[in-house]
């Protein structure tokens, strides 16, 4: 497996040039071929569940303040149900143009009708060595919450699960601990990110011991593409979750603001691990030049002592062999097999001195 083919290269943010700001054009990759929405209706006594698709979405939507609802959209390109979204919940068009653009960098906003979250959620390919986000918007206020997907896949079936189970405090809540019980889920999966690309890390110190091919090469120049996108992922969070508990809109109830700082510690740990991971990184990419160097050196060393070793025969050979017509050894009936002797008589003595000295 050619890993050098592996890495991909730096994707093209495509700009909307000349458009006005708030024009909702959908700019990711479509990862599903029909949009659906999954919606949840609950408070602690009641739960509703049902799924429906975007033209089902104007005779199934129906405000009420005694519930907490809950739409979740798979899939991104149908702006259509966007804009329809906006209006029917007053998001700001700058909003949904953010959530059709899937290259934002995480952020938080406040807006008079509601609060914009965007966040990446990562996963990596052990086999591939390839790390993958999607980006995951939310936007909430008291009594509703809508979460925004890439893919059909559910990232968010543990949140429904304990609504399901009436486990933890989402059942009793307003929208702004819901929004925080999303981040965290995204923010704690990191960890498993992170664990899996420093045992990936420590396999390839243990390969470099053992094997200094293109492959290994290839393995380490991936990895180091892969520690910039997860950096580049994990650090904005930081600035999210901190504006996120500096909030003072009357959307975000103080009871969940501890949550959330929690949640900032999280982050600082696992930027520990970015940064840790990295100078692992580092200390393979040196292991990698020392093993390549104590190689190239252990060739050099044999080729040298070959030389060493051929010094002598080369002059015997040359001395005997010059055009004088009395050389006495010449004479001798058995010169030939001696001075073959002594050649070999020679040799044999250096090697045993050059293993004496342990030059090889």
């Amino acid at each position: 497996m050619n890993l050098f083919k592996r890495i991909r290269p730096r994707k093209k943010v495509k700009i909307n040039a000349g458009l006005p700001p708030g024009t909702i054009v959908f700019t990711g990759k479509q990862r599903v071929d029909d949009v659906s929405i999954h919606y949840l209706e609950f408070n602690e006594e009641e739960l509703k569940e049902e799924t429906c698709t975007p033209g089902e979405f104007i005779e199934f939507h129906r405000p009420m303040d005694k519930y907490l609802q809950w739409y979740d959209v798979r899939g991104l390109h149908d702006t259509d149900l966007i804009q329809n979204l906006g209006s029917t919940f007053k998001m700001h068009p700058l909003i949904q143009e953010d959530i059709v653009n899937t290259t934002q960098r995480p952020k938080y906003e406040e807006f008079e009708d509601g609060i914009f979250l965007c966040l990446r959620a990562l996963s990596f390919d052990k086999e591939h060595l390839d790390l993958q986000y999607e980006q995951v918007s939310i936007f909430f206020h008291k009594h509703h919450v809508l979460s925004f997907q890439e893919q059909d896949e559910d990232l968010l079936i543990n949140i429904r699960e304990r609504i399901r189970a009436s486990h933890g405090k989402v059942r009793t809540s307003d929208g702004d601990y819901l929004a925080y019980a999303i981040m965290d889920l995204i923010t704690d999966h990191y960890f498993e990110v992170m664990e899996q690309i420093q045992d990936v890390l420590t396999e390839l110190e243990d390969e470099i011991s053992l094997s200094t091919s293109r492959e290994i090469k290839g393995k380490i120049l991936n990895m180091r593409t892969q520690l910039i996108r997860a950096r580049k992922a994990i650090y904005p969070l930081r600035e999210v979750i901190n504006e996120f508990s500096r909030s003072d809109s009357p959307i975000i109830h103080q009871e969940t603001v501890p949550y959330v700082r929690d949640s900032y510690d999280h982050v600082i740990q696992l930027m520990d691990m970015v940064e840790t991971a990295r100078e692992s990184l580092t200390g393979i990419q040196d292991l990698y030049a020392t093993e390549i160097s104590f190689k190239m050196n252990k060739v050099m060393q044999f080729l040298a002592v070959v030389t060493t070793l051929f010094v002598p025969i080369t002059f015997l050979a040359g001395l005997y062999g010059m055009n004088f017509v009395n050389i006495p050894e010449l004479q001798h009936e058995n010169g030939y097999f001696i001075l073959l002797g002594v050649m070999a008589l020679v040799t044999i003595t250096l090697i045993l001195y050059f293993k004496r000295k342990g030059w090889f």
